[in-house]
């Protein structure tokens, strides 16, 4: 049992040991260090937002980075369930917005890709009979995918480099 719990490289995200090996730096100024490209989309601009936020604990993005993310995010609204409304029409009430993102991580000075990734959510919301209601619905479950998506692309960074440190 000591030699499965000696193999065990389970440790804090944010703790002070680097992510990568032979680093200096801890792991949070490592995430820290990474710039994430701009994008086109106000959905996309959520998630580079967050993720910005994210990698540098609200510091903003790194003057010097040593890593950039190149970020690509999809949308999918789907209706989620027609129930029967008091009319002859099917009416949808409830939708579902999947945001996925696409991210290529790549060394700032090289150029060399470093790790590249997909991560998908969902979120569901009401879609009530007026329109700017439904519109306004829509438009939270897509912060609520951004954001959501944004720590599951952090977090995969994070692993991403701790993989690439061992390589190296």
């Amino acid at each position: 049992s000591l030699a499965l719990v000696s193999a065990c490289t389970v440790r804090p995200l944010y703790s002070s040991a680097p992510l990568t090996a032979g680093s200096t730096v801890s792991a949070s100024a490592e995430l820290a260090s990474i710039a994430v490209k701009p994008v086109k989309t106000r959905y996309a601009q959520q998630v580079r937002n967050n993720l910005i936020f994210a990698f540098g604990q609200g510091a903003g993005e790194p003057p010097a980075p040593v890593y950039v993310l190149d970020l690509g995010v999809t949308e999918l609204i789907e209706s989620a369930a027609v129930v029967q409304v008091q009319t002859d029409e099917d009416e949808p009430t409830a939708g579902t917005v999947t945001l996925t993102a696409n991210y290529v991580l790549t060394d700032a000075k090289t150029g060399a890709v470093i790790a590249t990734g997909k991560r998908s959510i969902p979120s569901s919301f009401d879609k009530p009979r007026q329109e700017f209601a439904s519109y306004r619905a829509q438009l939270d479950a897509e912060n609520r995918a951004a954001r959501e998506l944004a720590e599951m692309v952090s977090l995969s960074v994070a692993q991403d480099l701790v993989r690439h440190g061992k390589k190296a």
